[in-house]
């Protein structure tokens, strides 16, 4: 697969802008890129808001590809985060930004009438995309979603990195606590 790839310095990613490469005839995207401050947002292609858990610099990648049957594979990998730690991840409606809230809500295949959503039958992995993981002693992670639909044209922007598991229950269903890190993607 062809990509561009960031090269780790901070500095470097900054001015290399958003590392985006679409496979010809695949329709995949992958977003490669390092976490940079949240003051750097309307450079950078990825943001840390806590950089005791999402280092400065810390690695990831992301990549959707879209399937023969009409449905979306998303992958998730991380590098350099805070060892042995859950992470929620889910895909979010806008871009990153200098806070947190910038990257609004969980981006939902059928939108929940009631925001933010917390009914678990709007906010669930098969309507939303969750991608929590656990990282390694080495502070890596890898987490694939798949779900049955395609995202709707400009609709998901991004994805955030949560503190906690993302919660399933009533009343906090698609909850995982406070915004630690956000990733501009360009979904198809």
């Amino acid at each position: 697969m062809a990509r561009r790839k960031l090269a780790p310095p901070l500095a470097l990613a900054l001015a290399a802008g958003l590392g985006v490469a679409a496979t010809a005839g695949t329709g995949d995207t992958v977003v490669e890129t390092v976490f940079a401050p949240a003051a750097t947002a309307d450079v950078a292609p990825a943001v840390t808001y806590d950089t005791a858990l999402v280092p400065v610099a810390g690695r990831v990648q992301v990549k959707e590809e879209l399937r023969r049957d009409g449905g979306t594979r998303i992958e998730l990998r991380l590098r350099d985060l805070a060892a042995n730690r859950v992470y929620g991840a889910h895909v979010h409606t806008k871009p990153c930004g200098e806070l947190p809230a910038d990257a609004g809500p969980h981006y939902q295949d059928e939108l929940d009438p009631k925001q933010p959503s917390v009914d678990p039958a709007y906010a669930n992995p098969e309507n939303e995309v969750w991608l929590d993981v656990r990282t390694n002693e080495d502070g890596s992670a890898r987490s694939i979603a798949t779900v049955d639909w395609r995202f709707r044209d400009g609709g998901a922007r991004s994805v955030v990195l949560h503190a906690a598991a993302t919660s399933t229950h009533e009343g906090h269903a698609g909850t995982a606590g406070a915004r630690l890190a956000c990733v501009n993607v360009p979904f198809k």
